[in-house]
């Protein structure tokens, strides 16, 4: 049996393949106000700039590669049960080849019905189009959690951190919740990994092993240290 390796990945790995987010520049996300096209009160407000704005990322998403992070993480499937939650909502970590991702915020290249979240659909293409519609007649949005929005695998996501027999942090702050909450479900015995130039507060953590590095720097240290 293969031991189960739980990671939790935040923005930092998939900014190092060149997607910004919002943290980058004091709440502005492409120059664009968070509120204003990431909170379900934007969507009823301007749905036509929200979908543009998604349009547009999914295309830079698509147009993005995965890094040696990304890569390296798919690889140690070879040695362990590597189970990924991510809080990106690109697709990076499964175009690596991880087989086993679970996105707490949505995927983007994904649509969902405006009216009932759990109706979801890939998208054809790069882009949702105004009038394009659920099977029930409403309009398809991206698949996407929003500000105020329930996280609906936030559940799903805590009791594969509470299977972990070894636990990797990359690159998240641990600063939005509920996701932040996630690293308290994990054993108190098992080793706990945790890679980012800027180590986020840790305070009542056992078993901590700190990697200050950027995701492509850190995670060739893990695979050593796991080697």
């Amino acid at each position: 049996m293969k031991k189960k390796l739980v990671v939790l990945t935040g923005a930092g790995i998939s900014a190092e393949s060149g997607l910004k987010t919002f943290r980058d520049a004091d709440g502005l996300w492409e120059g664009y106000n968070v509120l204003d096209v990431a909170t379900p009160e934007a969507w009823a407000r301007n749905p036509e700039l929200v979908q543009r704005f998604y349009n547009e990322r999914r295309k830079q998403v698509l147009a993005a590669q995965p890094n040696d992070a990304h890569l390296l993480l798919a690889k140690l499937e070879e040695q362990f049960d590597v189970a990924i939650v991510t809080q990106n909502i690109d697709d990076l970590h499964e175009r690596a080849g991880s087989t086993h991702v679970t996105h707490l915020h949505g995927i983007i290249t994904y649509a969902q019905s405006s009216r009932r979240a759990s109706l979801v659909y890939p998208i054809k293409g790069d882009e949702i189009k105004m009038g394009e519609l659920c099977k029930w007649g409403s309009q398809l949005r991206p698949h996407v959690v929003w500000f105020g929005e329930a996280v609906p695998m936030i559940e799903r996501a805590a009791e594969i951190c509470a299977e972990a027999d070894l636990f990797v942090l990359i690159d998240t702050s641990l600063a939005v919740y509920p996701a932040a909450g996630l690293i308290d479900y994990v054993p108190h015995t098992v080793p706990k990994y945790i890679i980012d130039p800027k180590i986020p507060p840790i305070a009542g953590l056992s078993n901590v092993v700190k990697i200050a590095k950027s995701a492509t720097e850190g995670v060739k240290e893990l695979v050593e240290l796991l080697s």
